[in-house]
């Protein structure tokens, strides 16, 4: 879902109070769509019983007491939890190669050209 003034804070605590003790709610899109402050309280009361999270209100999350990585019925990773061995590997060499061309005088990919220094 996008992230817009219309669908902030569009899951409420009511909404998450609804849900049943098995429910698993899961957040990889935006920390903003939960209403601020309601995830943990949710979680604690038991509605929803789980959540799995890689987006939060602070970003980045810093501070290792915070909730959402202590709570037993959470699981929380960073917001890159979907990247691959072979994605990985497909970006840095293109990275890489874009690091070679540019010492060589040949830059590639270059997003704003106009701003470039003329060797």
């Amino acid at each position: 879902m996008r992230f817009v003034p219309a669908t902030r804070g569009i899951v409420t605590g009511a909404d998450l109070a609804r849900m049943k003790p098995t429910a698993l709610l899961v957040n990889t899109s935006r920390a903003g769509l939960i209403e601020p402050g309601v995830l943990v309280h949710a979680l604690k009361a038991g509605r929803p019983g789980m959540a799995a999270v890689d987006v939060f209100e602070r970003e980045p999350l810093r501070d290792p007491t915070d909730p959402l990585l202590t709570m037993a019925n959470v699981v929380a990773t960073p917001h890159i939890g979907y990247v691959t061995r072979d994605e990985y590997e497909i970006q840095f060499a293109d990275i890489f190669d874009q690091i070679l061309a540019y010492v060589q005088g040949a830059p590639i990919n270059v997003v704003n050209p106009d701003v470039q220094p003329r060797r």
